[in-house]
């Protein structure tokens, strides 16, 4: 697996677990760490997830060409 899919699947694992919290239990852990003065870095961490969201999409043509029929 090339390192950016690696990158993307960590940040796509770090948002749904992020997004888990905050519907279970109404805690933003990103928020909560890099709030206050360095709220900036919680928006650039959510920016990323964002973009890792988008590029994670690409992952299906993979799961579509690997299924067996």
């Amino acid at each position: 697996m090339k390192n950016i899919n690696w990158i993307v699947l960590t940040l796509v694992i770090i948002g749904a677990l992020n997004w888990g919290l905050i519907g279970f239990f109404g805690f933003d852990l990103v928020t909560s760490i890099f709030g206050g003065t360095f709220f900036w870095i919680a928006r650039v961490i959510f920016a990323a997830v964002g973009i890792a969201g988008l590029y994670a999409l690409t992952f299906y043509k993979g799961v579509s060409s690997s299924r067996q029929s």
